[in-house]
């Protein structure tokens, strides 16, 4: 499987640590272009690759990382995403005003599906903050738990199993619209936390 990463912020970059830290081979792209993610690669190592972002979305895995009000124009002219697998790792919110963002209704997901049409979309790895997706999900001892939701039962088993092959112990919350806002920040119940299962 084919993994791309399109955003190399904080969440993007740490996505990228996590996979390099597993022995996962994966491309990630950001607006700016492949050269302004050199020292990046260099950090990394050979396991993670700078690409364009019309390449990185050919993945069979895309995952997408990107300032909620930045999408529209990462992904304008990306389709069609012929089934592949979308990974939401965002939330409506960006800094410096951290002011929730009106979805009229909808979950986040649910946005970022209308932006893809065609792609299979779970939500994951927006719950966490960038410095524990990055962390070792066995540093204190437990498993740290990481929260997926998706209406796709199989693209939801492929994210799961990505999720325990960088450490992390998944957890399946159901469909798009109801476990997405479980771990949609702000407002969700399961937002920030860091939970460990011991044992």
């Amino acid at each position: 499987m084919n993994i791309g990463i399109i955003g190399a912020g904080a969440i993007g970059t740490s996505i990228a640590r996590a996979l390099a830290r597993a022995g996962i081979d994966a491309v990630i792209a950001n607006s700016r272009g492949p050269q302004s993610l050199a020292a990046l690669e260099q950090e990394l190592g050979p396991r993670i690759r700078a690409v364009t972002v019309k390449e990185a979305a050919q993945a069979d895995l895309v995952f997408l990382a990107v300032n909620w009000s930045k999408l529209p124009a990462a992904l304008d002219g990306l389709v069609p995403w012929d089934g592949r697998i979308v990974v939401d790792a965002n939330n409506p919110i960006e800094a410096p005003a951290f002011r929730p963002i009106d979805l009229g209704g909808r979950s986040s997901s649910e946005v970022v599906a209308g932006l893809v049409p065609g792609a299979r979309v779970v939500k994951a790895f927006n719950h966490l903050l960038a410095a524990l997706l990055a962390a070792d999900p066995r540093a204190e001892g437990g498993q740290r738990l990481l929260f997926i939701a998706g209406d796709d039962a199989p693209a939801k088993a492929q994210v799961a199993g990505l999720a325990g092959r960088l450490g992390f112990l998944p957890v399946d919350l159901g469909g798009l619209r109801e476990g997405g806002r479980l771990t949609q920040f702000p407002g969700g119940a399961l937002t920030a936390m860091n939970l460990v299962k011991f044992g």
